[in-house]
């Protein structure tokens, strides 16, 4: 592993009378360096998807931009699982910078294909477009894990899930941003780079715009992000809050090698393959709503940029209550049991789906729709997640979080949220991409049923 990336060493302890002060100080430092840092992820993370309806006129086909938009989940997957490991044994406050200034760079090459090369040679454009959107996709996955990191070092178990419920909405605020920095950046700077050529200007809003504010926030996440308590001179979490979990040992403390990351905790672990499948169709679900709302709404029924672009934004932004109410209930209502919560909200996701299929025509309705799915399936998302990081040792977090990440954008997203739907879509129409969505939650509520019982048994376990 490179020198720069790796943990700082641990400083000795602080007297007794400064702890208490330094580490509230540092906990909510670095809890706002990785929101910060992880919403910069999501600015430079599914734009494609706000340019996919832009790019039809210049003679890109649906099929073929399904092939580009499934190379981001394709590389985030594979990313967050493989750089997940890296992560667990290297400093979050290089590590996550270092990803989101290499996303943002990628991103802003996304303009090269349509400007450079453009659709007189497409087959090259789609190939560069492809490796463009796989690299987005493959620094992307360098976000999460050290966040997940930092989490579990600078807060204990009984924490976790309301912190992790706030944290989760990170990704919800820079998604959220997407749509509005498509229409604005475009309005704002298009006529700087691209003159009276207004065909181009999308490329302003969606690429260049976002990476110029991604790049900064990386340099606001390195200033505030902290690896972990001891490398400060701070006692570790669970000294502090005197909050021990059960499986808790001195050698969390440690930095594992990565055969004993995987083979000793993560592959053999039961309940962490089945949520991981669960997941799969969880993520089918969010993206292939998020994914291909612009180009439905715009193909199918004439809406512009702008409307799609809010109505985007709409669904994102409801993400962020739906979360808090989710772990909320998850942690009050039923008490830690994170399967019958995950249940009833896939439930409402498909009502909404539904409503949003049906009544399309009706942009109001499609708008409350899009709120609706939005406010039900982060909720679900983030528990999964939480689950992850429960599961396995803190300083293997970001390798438990990775596999379920893995099924989640490989399977659930690239494969089916991108390349079925988007194929379907061009084959046999949309209506077809809406009975494939309520499968999805259908299974999502099957497969995440096999985990209620076992997840009874070790809550039961736990309070005994």
């Amino acid at each position: 592993m490179w020198k720069f990336l790796a943990p700082p060493a641990y400083k000795a302890e602080m007297p007794a009378e400064k702890v208490d002060s330094n580490y509230k100080k540092l906990r909510w430092q670095v809890f706002l360096g990785i929101f910060i840092g992880y919403a910069g992820f999501y600015i430079v993370r599914k734009n494609f998807s706000m340019a996919i309806p832009e790019l039809a006129p210049f003679g890109f086909e649906t099929g073929e931009l399904s092939i580009v938009l499934s190379m981001n989940a394709i590389a985030y997957a594979l990313s967050k699982f493989l750089m997940g490991s890296v992560s667990d044994r290297s400093n979050a406050r290089v590590f996550l910078p270092l990803g989101l200034v290499l996303a943002a760079i990628s991103m802003a090459f996304m303009i090269v294909p349509v400007t450079a090369i453009g659709p007189e040679h497409k087959m090259w454009a789609i190939a560069l477009m492809a490796v463009l959107n796989f690299l987005v996709g493959w620094f992307n996955g360098m976000g999460w894990p050290p966040c997940g990191r930092v989490m579990t070092h600078w807060f204990s178990i009984k924490e976790r899930g309301t912190k992790m419920s706030i944290w989760n909405c990170a990704h919800n605020v820079g998604g959220a941003l997407v749509g509005p920095m498509a229409v604005y950046g475009a309005i704002w700077f298009g006529s700087w780079f691209y003159g009276s050529q207004t065909k181009y200007y999308f490329l302003i809003g969606t690429y260049a715009f976002p990476a110029a504010v991604a790049i900064f926030i990386a340099i606001l996440a390195y200033i505030l992000i902290r690896d972990t308590p001891q490398s400060c001179g701070l006692p570790s979490i669970e000294k502090y809050r005197n909050d021990y979990p059960k499986n808790y040992s001195e050698k969390h403390e440690q930095v594992l090698t990565a055969k004993e990351i995987f083979f000793k905790y993560v592959f053999n672990n039961k309940m962490l393959w089945f949520i991981a499948i669960a997941n799969a169709f969880v993520y089918m679900v969010r993206y292939g709503c998020l994914d291909w709302a612009p180009a439905f709404l715009k193909d199918s029924q004439g809406y512009d940029i702008k409307d799609a672009g809010w109505a985007y934004f709409a669904y994102e932004f409801a993400a962020i209550p739906g979360t808090l109410v989710c772990g909320w209930l998850s942690d009050k209502v039923f008490k830690g049991r994170r399967a019958i919560t995950t249940i009833i909200f896939m439930a409402l996701v498909a009502v909404f789906i539904l409503l949003y299929w049906r009544f399309s025509y009706n942009y109001t309705i499609v708008t409350l729709s899009l709120i609706g799915i939005g406010f039900f399936i982060y909720g679900p998302v983030m528990l999964i997640g939480v689950q992850a990081l429960d599961l396995a040792p803190k300083n293997a977090a970001g390798t438990a979080a990775g596999l379920t990440g893995f099924f989640g954008y490989f399977f659930g997203t690239a494969i089916l949220a991108n390349i079925v739907i988007g194929y379907v879509a061009g084959s046999v129409g949309w209506d077809w991409t809406f009975v494939l969505l309520l499968a999805a939650c259908a299974l999502s509520i099957l497969f995440i049923s096999f985990t209620a019982k076992e997840e009874r048994y070790l809550l039961q376990n736990k309070n005994q």
